[in-house]
């Protein structure tokens, strides 16, 4: 048991780091995105030193988190008895299910860095700004799992994500209007 806490502890630590990488990543997309719209020579000065602050965070916070997040968490899981015991529980494969999402998060967030580090701008500092919200979600779903420990009954559940959803949609919608409005004086 003394082994299955210090692997959980461990394990929260890492996971801590990685939404802390993955939240700031994107506030950086949004920075670097609209640094480009700048007149020269701010633009190039801020694109170079955004590009720098992405690969630090990027290969030294958050891909190192998330490895060592999993690490633990599949040693954890497969090489302790208690964690075995998880794996036999229906939350454990909703949680597993939103872990998987936060790898296509992540994964989605590594190709945008390494466009961006090759000067390609697909996305807008508006589709980032919402784009950084899905961590957010994959976050709330996965403490509420493991804190309440069940699969949730399913119609709250999906209602409870949605209207979260929603709110952070409108939240940003406030926010851009007075973003707007503050730029327009």
């Amino acid at each position: 048991m003394m082994l299955y806490d210090y692997l959980k502890s461990l394990h929260l630590i890492f996971v801590v780091t990685w939404f802390a990488g993955l939240f700031y990543i994107v506030r950086l997309f949004v920075y670097q995105i609209e640094a480009n719209a700048k007149p020269s020579p701010e633009k190039e000065i801020l694109l170079e030193q955004y590009k720098i602050m992405t690969y630090r965070l990027w290969y030294i916070i958050t891909w190192p988190s998330a490895i060592l997040a999993s690490f633990f968490a599949f040693w954890m899981l497969f090489f302790t008895e208690l964690g075995n015991a998880w794996l036999h529980m229906p939350w454990m494969h909703v949680k597993l299910g939103f872990v998987f999402l936060l790898y296509l998060y992540h994964w989605k967030c590594h190709l945008i860095y390494k466009q961006l580090q090759n000067d390609q701008f697909k996305y807008t500092s508006n589709y980032m700004r919402l784009w950084n919200e899905g961590a957010t979600i994959i976050l709330f779903a996965v403490v509420f799992l493991v804190i309440l420990k069940n699969a949730f009954n399913w119609i709250y559940g999906v209602i409870g994500i949605v209207l979260f959803s929603l709110l952070i949609m409108l939240g940003y919608k406030f926010y851009k209007r007075i973003r707007e409005k503050n730029n327009a004086q």
